[in-house]
């Protein structure tokens, strides 16, 4: 705690003891007037170490998820899709939303979640809202925007699961300003870790890249697309954990990479020298590459029975982060976050329905084991 005055971690610890303690009590055991406490009271809030009224403390470990919230809507073609004719499909409503998957695969693995959005204030919304809190998830930040649509995606997939046509009306994540965001900087400061997607604004992300570099929490962005993926700034110091892929990778840095193991590996040590402290480097089939300044790995994809790959790649974001904040080996994190990526392409949900500790746990022996290791 050495971003708190002696003052400060005194009151914090009266409040850890006596969280209903009034002002002019603990005024009087610290030897300070009541405005004194009162100003430091605010202080401990700003940066994240109470949550306002009533002195509640942080959840240690807690992730505040910040990005998209969308109502996804999936269509499977029963037969391969012919382009300029009417495909026969399989229609299906759902949640969806890099970030919110994400939120809600942290969630349903034991996290302690804050969610920050926009929705608009439609049904939709209201959808979302209630979906994301039957999920024990925090949407004290999820901003109802009334002049503004919910965001929507629908994916058109082959009849063997895979993206053909992806369609997205996200205009709304244009209104996460970084002044929108200061609404949520209690939540935002009493988190362990940050996660973001590059659905946010430029701006915005550089505003969260340089809390980072400020402030008590880590920060892990994913990239989402091409496209999306130019909004960082081309300083990435300050982020933590970068998630993307290699073509995506390409398009930051503006260069090609062979797409085998050494070119992952190349991408993911110019990233390093950009300034992103790890980088996750993913291409399809050929796994992951786990990359930070001390050297590189790989990770293997782990065999599946694949019946929708959508969400995969958001489910092995929140299983790496879940493994990374307990255990702060990311290599190891990573493993799992491939394995949890493949337990949800087996199901036609974007979240496993059946996510949780204990179903990653029986699914462990379908890891392969590391070089040396010996399978138990």
């Amino acid at each position: 705690m050495s971003d708190l005055s002696e003052a400060e971690q005194a009151l914090l610890a009266l409040i850890r003891e006596n969280p209903f303690a009034g002002q002019q009590q603990m005024a009087d055991q610290l030897g300070l007037s009541r405005s004194a406490v009162a100003a430091h009271v605010v202080r401990l809030t700003e940066k994240g170490h109470i949550l306002g009224r009533g002195y509640l403390l942080p959840q240690e470990g807690r992730v505040a998820v910040v990005g998209g919230a969308v109502i996804d809507r999936k269509y499977i073609a029963r037969a391969p899709l012919i382009a300029g004719t009417s495909n026969p499909v399989e229609g299906m409503r759902g949640f969806g939303g890099v970030a919110r998957n994400v939120a809600e695969n942290l969630a349903a693995l034991g996290a302690g979640v804050s969610f920050v959005s926009a929705v608009g204030a439609d049904e939709s919304g209201r959808d979302l809202a209630r979906h994301l809190s039957t999920r024990g998830i925090d949407v004290a930040n999820l901003f109802q925007l009334p002049e503004e649509r919910t965001a929507e995606y629908a994916a058109i997939l082959e009849p063997g699961g895979d993206l053909a046509y992806g369609i997205a009306d996200m205009a709304i994540f244009d209104r996460m300003t970084p002044e929108l965001l200061a609404n949520a900087a209690p939540s935002l400061a009493a988190a362990r870790l940050v996660f973001v997607d590059c659905n946010l604004p430029a701006a915005t992300l550089a505003a969260l890249i340089e809390q980072r570099r400020a402030g008590r929490f880590e920060l892990a962005i994913d990239a989402v697309s091409t496209p999306k993926v130019k909004k960082l700034p081309d300083d990435l110091s300050g982020v933590d954990l970068l998630f993307l892929n290699l073509d995506e990778a390409s398009a930051y840095l503006e260069s090609s990479f062979s797409r085998n193991i050494n070119g992952m590996e190349k991408a993911a040590k110019a990233l390093i020298e950009a300034g992103a402290s790890a980088v996750i480097l993913t291409s399809g089939a050929l796994g992951a590459v786990v990359a930070n300044g001390g050297g590189a790995s790989h990770v293997p994809v782990v065999a599946a029975r694949p019946v929708d790959m959508t969400g995969a790649g958001d489910a092995m974001i929140a299983g790496t982060l879940h493994h990374y904040l307990h255990s702060g080996a990311l290599h190891e994190a990573v493993r799992r976050g491939a394995l949890i990526a493949s337990l949800t392409t087996e199901s036609a949900a974007s979240v496993h329905p059946q996510m949780s500790p204990h179903f990653v746990e029986a699914n462990l022996h379908r890891l392969a084991p590391i070089e040396g290791e010996a399978r138990v």
